[in-house]
């Protein structure tokens, strides 16, 4: 196994099945890597996974959020490819709501899927990791993380909570040949952008095209971040090059964070 290379390196992404995710995982199954696709629609992932350059990869099924059915889900991931080198925390949902009008069951949702997940997985990709004295963690955590945002109070908590563990648990592996680092997209052209906007058509009676101009004004590039360029910043996280970068949260925002 060449030290500048993925290839036959077993590396699990959560969320696969759309969006930043499934690009990631084409990402990483261009560099060599053997992928195990992560989420609740088996189907879904199935047809990502048939997609893939390669042959080996394969899918599990599981709410990242159960603590049971993730720790069921990495045992078959195991047993089908081997120990998990490379861990993609990509799974997450956004929900909008004024302050006041923010259930406890929305905040409850947004920490769940946003911040426990991504607890819940390293914990289970941890110990392949320390045992092979080689890991990458990578946490697709949000500008959000970075700033704050109006109406996604719980969404934002949950995405500086994964800055947080990021830093944390880089610090606690620094010295076991483990990588932890978080990417931060801006807006970016994916599902949950695509439902921002439709919320905001819906509500203020606005154009599509003026609700999107709306979200990409924040990037100082004006316009929308694709997730292949977030499933760049993760592939160059994961290889040999970036063996000295732990602890960071690298905005892919077009400088909207600095």
């Amino acid at each position: 196994m060449q030290s500048n290379s993925l290839t036959g390196r077993h590396a699990l992404v959560t969320g696969a099945a759309r969006g930043i995710g499934a690009e990631i995982a084409r990402t990483l199954a261009a560099e060599g890597a053997v992928l195990t696709l992560l989420g609740r629609d088996r189907e879904a992932l199935q047809r990502v996974a048939d997609s893939l350059a390669g042959s080996g990869h394969g899918v599990a099924a599981a709410d990242v959020a159960n603590p049971e059915a993730v720790q069921a889900a990495f045992a078959e991931a195991r047993a089908a490819r081997g120990p998990v080198a490379v861990l993609v925390n990509n799974a997450g949902a956004a929900e909008s709501a004024p302050f006041l009008k923010t259930s406890f069951e929305l905040w409850q949702r947004m920490l769940s899927v946003n911040l426990t997940g991504s607890f819940l997985c390293a914990q289970a990709a941890l110990p392949d990791m320390l045992d092979a004295g080689w890991g990458r963690i990578v946490n697709i955590a949000s500008t959000a993380g970075q700033k704050g945002y109006a109406y996604v109070a719980a969404y934002t908590a949950a995405k500086h909570g994964v800055i947080g563990v990021t830093r944390s648990l880089a610090l606690e592996v620094a010295r076991k040949g483990i990588t932890v680092n978080a990417v931060c997209p801006g807006y970016t052209d994916t599902d949950i952008l695509r439902n921002s906007v439709a919320n905001v058509v819906g509500k203020t009676g606005r154009s599509e095209a003026d609700a999107l101009a709306e979200f990409s004004s924040v990037n100082p590039q004006k316009r929308i971040v694709q997730p292949a360029e977030v499933a760049d910043a993760v592939r160059w996280l994961c290889g040999a090059g970036a063996a000295s970068v732990t602890g960071q949260s690298i905005s892919v925002s077009g400088g909207e964070v600095t």
